[in-house]
């Protein structure tokens, strides 16, 4: 007969409860691979002997130049159950024989060797697309599963108010509404339960990251604090943590970041009051890595007064931090009560229970001694649909679809594959079926004799006169050149770290990802040379593709090339994606954030509030394209009608306003395309935003165009000023074009009292 969580607390030893919100071990430290099999390391057994058991164990799968696993060295995919199974044989031997909680990291895929990396979240943010989102989610979790895994950590809270900060690839979007949505839809996915349901031997637990407002650092810097009030707190940056909390999310991950001088980590009113009280929500909190011992900061210095600070605040289980190793101590000292201990291991263990852990018969991993398995393949299928929804043509001045049989593939980023990936990616395998840079997939299309190729510069530095010269020697033998440029997130494995991973050295072309925060965002002058030296050719259009994992400004390259094409990081097929939009095939992918029109003009959101209408002396104007540019030319869009006036009683209890969009395309074929609703609110005693979204979503519309019937419910009339949805009296003007000031046929909608 299974014992309840209370008998099992019960039967707990202080110092096992204690190791039961610990979270200390580096996986790839804990456990090597040795002669073909796991073997546990002194460091693991220290830990066990220490608590008696062992609560979580983080990426023991973990695969990348900070923790220095690469193939070869690493757990082989097809044996992770093996490196699982060792831990746990020797917990239940030598320790309380609790079932070990294994977490990895998922950011955009299981970050291990043979995980399949996905296009980043700002990439899906462009395909507006929360049932493919949804998809994903479930194939990754589905993929983590087989191997063992039971907890991902998943990015996706973060709001990208500024695009100066690394790890702006990790947000949907610069719009809550947007990356609430998605968010949503990646733990639907990756669970497949709803709030407190059981998940199943299919699906994973999800800790969200990161609670809150990491996205506004002061500078754009990463962990810098957010100075923000109430209302921009729960209008912008906790909408998406409401939304995965709503989903049933297992936890939340509390970020590095301050809010008005109170740390995140040990906010009270932020861990317990609003996810809580509040919200109503029952899981986990996890600290960021060491982000308890840096309370230490706010308490003098002691690591003891940091973990009663952060074990009050709401903090179940900590990451790699010292100070929550010492709570014994905390409580001999009187800091905290046993009871602050008991309910952080109660939930815990609730966990456990809830994936099925302390079942007599526990799911077995798959086995599958071919790698990469079945379903790995079939993720691969999806993060391919996902690679070609990610494309945004910004201006096609005509030139696309190309017909040209002879193409240049010039610039950084035209044969790089790891520019393709974004942060967070393991080691790429020997061989990647379906792997393809832009120049790779040119040359599938053309053959090789017909897409001559030249680097011309690296991401941040000239190459020199001799390699342009090669750039417009390659244009010159074609009938159009594409300039492939941007960024990357790409990491050496003699780069330094921080203890938190984050680069911490000097990395000679890396442009973004944790860490790598940048003050100016404009596309550097050696890339523009690139362009130029292409266009000296004179030999035919010239379309520039920026592969990128933040906003850029884009003014100066928009002057220089016959066409843009924007693609966030889009994943391992991304080169196979770009070329099919190229030739007329794919595509439709929409802005997620907006683009400065210049350095040091940022932020630049879409939803700024009215009362700093003005611009620079020296820039008239601030913004480049918007959130939700990128359409085609050829289509457009319209929104009529609405069902009239509702009640804010009504709309609190489920009532909808009906908005019709007529999406007209010229194509002979159906569309697949974002759909945007935009609104601006006017609440009585209240700055107006510009617009905020109110509703997205990809459709097929038939050929020629078609309509498209979009429910308005309180998520989007409704005030998010608290972080949770209210329905208050308010006008709102709704259009669907990506204007930022609602267009003559914008129609009113009305929430009366």
């Amino acid at each position: 007969m299974s014992l309840s969580i209370a008998e099992r607390l019960a039967a707990l030893s202080l110092s096992s409860k204690v190791g039961q919100v610990n979270q200390r071990l580096k996986g790839w430290e804990a456990v090597r691979w040795v002669d073909g099999a796991p073997q546990v390391t002194d460091v693991l057994r220290a830990e066990v002997d220490r608590f008696g058991g062992l609560g979580a164990l983080y990426g023991v799968l973990r695969a990348d130049p900070w923790s220095a696993v690469r193939w070869g060295t690493g757990i082989p995919p097809e044996r992770s159950a093996e490196a699982y199974a060792a831990v746990q044989e020797h917990v239940d031997r030598c320790g309380d024989g609790l079932p070990v909680l294994f977490v990895e990291e998922a950011p955009h895929g299981l970050m291990g060797l043979g995980g399949t990396t996905l296009p980043v979240n700002l990439a899906l943010g462009a395909g507006m697309d929360p049932a493919l989102t949804r998809e994903l989610g479930a194939a990754v979790a589905a993929e983590a599963r087989e191997r063992g895994t039971h907890l991902l950590l998943v990015s996706g809270l973060d709001v990208l108010r500024d695009p100066r900060w690394g790890r702006a690839e990790e947000c949907f979007s610069e719009d809550p509404a947007l990356a609430a949505l998605l968010v949503e839809a990646t733990v639907q996915g990756m669970q497949g339960a709803g709030a407190g349901e059981r998940i199943d031997a299919q699906h994973v637990a999800v800790v969200a990251k990161h609670l809150a407002g990491q996205g506004a650092g002061i500078g754009g810097r990463n962990g810098s604090g957010a100075p923000l009030g109430p209302r921009e707190l729960g209008e912008i940056h906790l909408r998406p943590a409401y939304a995965a909390a709503r989903a049933g999310v297992a936890g939340f991950m509390s970020a590095y970041n301050d809010i008005d001088g109170v740390p995140c980590t040990g906010s009270r009113e932020l861990l317990t009051g609003t996810l809580r009280e509040a919200w109503g929500w029952d899981g986990i909190v996890m600290s960021d890595g060491g982000a308890v011992d840096r309370l230490s900061l706010a308490v003098g210095g002691r690591l003891e007064d940091a973990a009663a600070l952060g074990l009050s605040a709401g903090v179940d289980l900590s990451l790699w931090d010292q100070s929550y190793t010492r709570l014994e101590a905390v409580l001999e000292e009187g800091l905290v009560a046993e009871a602050a201990l008991e309910t952080a291991v109660t939930r815990v263990l609730r966990l456990k229970e809830r994936l099925g852990l302390f079942d007599d018969a526990p799911a077995e991993p798959a086995a599958d001694e071919q790698w990469p398995s079945a379903r790995a393949r079939e993720t691969a299928v999806l993060a391919e649909r996902a690679a070609r929804q990610a494309v945004i043509v910004l201006e096609d001045g005509g030139h696309l679809p190309l017909s040209a049989r002879r193409i240049a593939a010039v610039g950084p980023n035209a044969d790089d594959l790891d520019a393709l990936l974004g942060d967070y990616t393991p080691p790429r395998p020997p061989e990647e079926p379906g792997a393809a840079t832009v120049r790779a997939a040119l040359v599938e299309r053309l053959g090789a004799d017909a897409v001559p190729h030249a680097r011309g510069s690296d991401l941040r530095t000239p190459r020199g006169e001799a390699a342009l010269a090669e750039v417009t020697a390659a244009a010159a033998r074609a009938e159009a050149a594409v300039v492939v440029l941007g960024g990357t997130s790409r990491r050496s494995y003699d780069d330094e770290f921080a203890e938190n991973g984050a680069a911490d050295g000097p990395a000679s072309d890396t442009t973004n990802g944790e860490g790598v925060d940048l003050a100016a965002v404009a596309l550097p002058e050696a890339q523009l040379d690139v362009v130029r030296a292409a266009r000296a050719a004179g030999a035919g259009p010239v379309i520039a593709v920026v592969v990128d994992g933040r906003p850029r400004a884009l003014t100066d390259l928009a002057a220089l090339a016959d066409a843009v094409l924007l693609v966030p990081f889009p994943g391992p097929s991304g080169g196979r994606a770009i070329v099919e939009v190229l030739l007329g095939e794919g595509g439709n992918g929409l802005l997620p954030a907006t683009l400065p029109r210049a350095d040091g003009l940022q932020p630049v959101s879409h939803d700024q509030r009215l009362e700093a209408p003005r611009a620079y002396i020296d820039q008239p104007q601030v913004r480049g394209p918007l959130l939700g540019a990128g359409l085609p030319a050829a289509v457009r869009a319209e929104v009529s009608g609405a069902d009239g006036p509702v009640r804010a009683a009504d709309l609190a209890g489920g009532a909808t306003v009906a908005v019709t969009v007529q999406v007209h395309h010229a194509r002979p074929e159906p569309v697949s395309v974002p759909v945007v609703v935009y609104g601006r609110r006017h609440e009585p005693g209240i700055l107006p935003r510009t617009r905020t979204v109110l509703a997205a979503g990809r459709h097929e519309v038939p050929a020629g165009g078609g309509e498209v019937v979009v429910e308005l419910g309180l998520d989007a009339l409704g005030s998010w000023a608290d972080g949770t949805p209210q329905a208050v009296p308010v006008r709102l003007e709704v259009w669907a074009e990506p204007v930022l000031t609602p267009p003559a046929g914008a129609v009113t909608v009305q929430v009366v009292a």
